[in-house]
């Protein structure tokens, strides 16, 4: 039955959106390319580590005892083509290609002949769809194709551009959009996994609400619905994320809060398979003087709430907390039932140089019975725009890893249960450079 719907909308909006015949008025082509160099030291024991994982059935367990730093260079390369056509139309293309330095190497070194093949670095068809706008004369905007989907400040839905591992995210989906000077509110049905085209179980598939209000100057109030429908797994799981988020400027103050509530949905009821729920919030305030260098002091912090079942799901987020835990020990994976509370300053000694300074504690939401604190991370960064174009970014991290600490892992829309990643390693430092130019 939700397939038929979501057929029926896709069918009436291109009847409704494309006309039978469309002129070609403008081509734009642009694209990115972002590479950045990635360097960990784990200090003199290595990095030490126990992952414990249940994916319904029996606890499995790793020990990786990594050597004593990690480097690697990562590189994206965009290119997309706008074309727009009359009555509205345009349609969107965009490949992009990701990997790592030295996998798709194609000379030997010795004697410059090699036919390997070019390792995970392939060209792929990133975003691909049709856009209509003020279809039937209205507001109404519909995309329909691969494209990427950002809500709101990209908390719990955004494109994939946190580094290190920016992949990239976009969503085969339908998206309806009713657009005007005082709210805006979009539809959305996507399609995450295509296990069967005949039955409606082994899919799992996306939908949203997100509302926002504009009638107030400077501010932007949301509230949004989302659900997934994981039916993928022996037991299928709905995920029903309910939310708020306000964000704005009052004079020199700005602020970005947002707050969930996140219930799971079993369709069958036993033994470590009960229905959960699960709160999570997040919030930042700055202040910035009008004076020299424009410096920004600001503080915020973020709780995602777990317990022995499982933890808040953070779905496709584009916020990073730490970018040793989540970049370099979690390989770009967001990381869950936690809470942290930061501090920092940024300014701007030129108008193409910008600094920052920050301090986070993080630690357990739920104890479990041991050791709550993760640690201190203490993250310094600076960027140059070269010019509008081009920029340069460095950084430096280092994470005061206690000596018992743990967290939980959430991976997107998968069901990991009572997943912890044991640290017993020094302290750690993490430095990278990055440059980007858009086109």
């Amino acid at each position: 039955m939700k397939k038929s719907i979501a057929l029926l909308i896709v069918v009436a909006t291109v009847a409704l959106a494309v006309p039978a015949f469309a002129e070609l008025q403008n081509v734009v082509v642009g694209g990115q390319i972002r590479i950045r160099s990635n360097y960990t030291d784990y200090g003199d024991t290595g990095a030490s580590m126990l992952g414990r994982w249940r994916l319904f059935g029996p606890r499995h367990e790793i020990w990786s005892l990594g050597a004593n730093s990690d480097t690697f260079t990562e590189q994206r390369t965009r290119l997309n083509v706008r074309a727009d056509f009359t009555d509205n139309v345009s349609a969107f293309i965009e490949l992009d290609s990701y990997g790592n330095w030295g996998e798709g190497f194609r000379s030997n070194y010795l004697t410059g002949v090699d036919s390997r093949p070019t390792g995970d670095s392939s060209v792929e068809v990133y975003q691909a769809y049709i856009e209509a706008k003020e279809i039937m004369g209205t507001a109404l905007k519909a995309r329909i194709g691969r494209q990427e989907i950002k809500l709101g400040s990209g908390w719990l839905v955004g494109t994939g551009e946190k580094a290190p591992y920016f992949y990239g995210l976009s969503f085969d989906a339908v998206r309806l959009t009713y657009a005007t000077d005082k709210f805006s509110v979009d539809a959305i049905a996507a399609k995450l996994k295509e296990n069967s085209p005949t039955y409606e179980d082994g899919d799992t598939d996306l939908y949203g609400l997100y509302a926002s209000y504009l009638g107030i100057e400077n501010i932007t109030l949301d509230a949004y619905a989302l659900m997934i429908r994981d039916a993928s797994l022996a037991i299928t799981l709905d995920t029903y994320t309910f939310g708020l988020r306000g964000a704005g400027t009052f004079g020199a103050i700005d602020f970005d809060a947002e707050a969930a509530y996140q219930y799971l949905n079993w369709d069958h009821t036993f033994a470590n398979y009960n229905s959960t729920d699960y709160f999570a919030a997040t919030a930042e305030v700055g202040y910035t003087f009008d004076m020299t260098w424009t410096p920004r002091p600001f503080v915020a912090g973020a709780f995602f709430e777990g317990d022995e079942k499982g933890s808040f799901n953070r779905l496709f987020s584009d916020k990073s907390y730490s970018k040793v835990i989540e970049g370099s020990l979690l390989n770009g994976k967001d990381m869950t039932n936690f809470w942290t509370a930061v501090a920092g300053v940024s300014a701007m000694p030129t108008e193409t140089i910008k600094l920052q300074l920050s301090g986070s504690y993080m630690s357990l939401f739920d104890e479990r019975g041991r050791d709550a604190s993760l640690g201190w991370e203490l993250d310094a960064s600076v960027v140059y725009n070269y010019t509008q174009d081009l920029a340069v970014k460095a950084g430096y991290s280092h994470l005061f890893v206690d000596d018992s600490g743990s967290l939980q892992g959430s991976y997107g829309t998968t069901t990991l249960r009572n997943s912890a990643l044991m640290l017993h390693v020094d302290d750690i430092n993490y430095f990278y450079v990055e440059t980007k130019l858009s086109f």
